[in-house]
């Protein structure tokens, strides 16, 4: 049997005793349901957002003093400009209209001052010259306050508050994707690698460094090379991974058809230029470049701590490395042609992340090949730093060379 086969089986033994010891104890489900309980937080926190804003907003008004038919032109005219606006969210809040008073100036004043109601600007005067006030930070409900005064006179000196066109809307669907739909893909490819890894790569950390610990790993080194030690608990920590990957993503697709049809439509609207399926494959593929790289940094970092202290010391600096490869991923996609966009494919810990998002907006596909065999390469260079690292860091035995040439020799 050959070297490299025997290096092979010993990696994989060392991967399938990594996997069962991790997966197969009550605490592998604590961490399999992680993702519920930040995501009931994230619920939680968002809801109670989300009420004081919408409690606020709904009390919120904008008014005007005119009286009349100018009153009731003016409803209509704002029934008819809102339909422009896409959500809520955007539309200037809900229009009052009260009889002016003998002093209209200091009855808008007093409604600016009014506890009992949240105004955020006064319409008032003769609507050729109207007047406006308004709060700080409301000037887009001051403009349209102006703007309905504009419309409303118009209306009124053409005859009428009858629409004079009646058009026909037919909604057209797009076979190409949409530059636009593109770049949220590529966005939410980077984020999606981003928030995985950053979930799941931290446990390498701590399995090497309590084995370190308890000096298993020594007596790993000892029966096996170091190489299929580092190899197989990265492929073990990786098969965690998926499993894990696995278990939510089926969730999620099921999910989806319960979800709210605004919610839907924007997962629906994520359309990758080269199409969902060969997107999926590159995805889970620059997924698995991103975690094996983390993951061997990882594992060198382990094999150096001996205490949590230590973990979490030398964790930190790689937490926020990565936290900048996502940052130089994202901007990098906006910017395609640029030198940071070079920058981020070539180098090796953000070249998954900008791929991921390049797969989204360009359907051209050898580029994806060449950098698929760049990251694998520096997989291995990393995992020959970590383990020459611990040869000589913690076996204290020499330089720690890794033995290329042995691995397809005959034993």
């Amino acid at each position: 049997m050959s070297r490299f086969t025997t290096l092979v089986r010993q990696t994989l033994t060392i991967a399938r005793r990594d996997f069962v010891a991790t997966v197969f104890t009550p605490t592998f489900l604590i961490f399999l349901f992680a993702p519920v309980v930040m995501g009931s937080f994230g619920a939680i926190g968002g809801l109670g957002a989300s009420a004081a804003t919408s409690g606020s907003g709904d009390k919120t008004r904008i008014v005007a003093l005119v009286a009349g038919n100018d009153a009731q032109v003016m409803m209509v005219n704002d029934t008819q400009l809102r339909r422009v606006f896409r959500d809520a969210g955007e539309a200037p809040p809900l229009l009052r209209t009260d009889a002016p008073s003998a002093d209209p100036a200091v009855q808008a004043h007093a409604l600016i001052e009014d506890r009992g109601i949240d105004v955020a600007a006064v319409l008032y005067g003769p609507l050729d010259h109207p007047q406006v006030v308004y709060t700080p930070n409301k000037t887009r409900s001051a403009a349209y306050l102006a703007q309905l005064a504009e419309q409303t006179l118009r209306t009124a000196r053409s005859g009428g508050a009858t629409a004079l066109s009646n058009a026909t809307l037919t909604e057209i669907k797009r076979n190409a994707p949409r530059m636009r739909s593109a770049k949220e893909s590529g966005f939410f490819a980077v984020f999606a690698i981003f928030f995985l890894t950053l979930l799941l790569a931290g446990q390498v950390v701590s399995g090497v460094a309590e084995e370190r610990g308890n000096k298993v790993i020594e007596i790993l080194a000892a029966a096996v090379p170091l190489e299929s030690v580092f190899f197989g608990k990265l492929l073990g920590t990786f098969g965690v991974a998926v499993l894990f990957l696995t278990f939510w993503g089926t969730l999620i697709t099921q999910i989806t058809t319960l979800m709210p049809a605004g919610m839907a439509a924007g997962f629906a609207a994520l359309t990758p230029a080269m199409g969902m399926p060969l997107f999926t494959l590159l995805f889970l593929a620059y997924f698995t470049m991103a975690y094996m790289l983390l993951g061997a940094v990882f594992l060198g970092v382990g094999a150096q701590a001996s205490s949590v202290r230590e973990i979490q010391l030398l964790s930190l600096p790689i937490t926020l490395v990565q936290v900048s490869m996502f940052g130089l991923g994202a901007v990098a996609i906006s910017k395609p042609n640029s030198w940071m966009a070079t920058f981020a494919e070539v180098f090796p810990l953000s070249s998954p992340y900008y791929m991921a998002g390049r797969a989204a907006q360009s359907a051209v596909l050898w580029p994806h090949f060449a950098a698929l065999a760049w990251q694998a390469l520096w997989v291995a260079i990393f995992v020959a730093v970590g383990v020459r690292a611990f040869r000589r860091g913690v076996l204290q035995s020499g330089s720690g060379k890794f033995r290329w040439k042995a691995l397809f020799g005959r034993s």
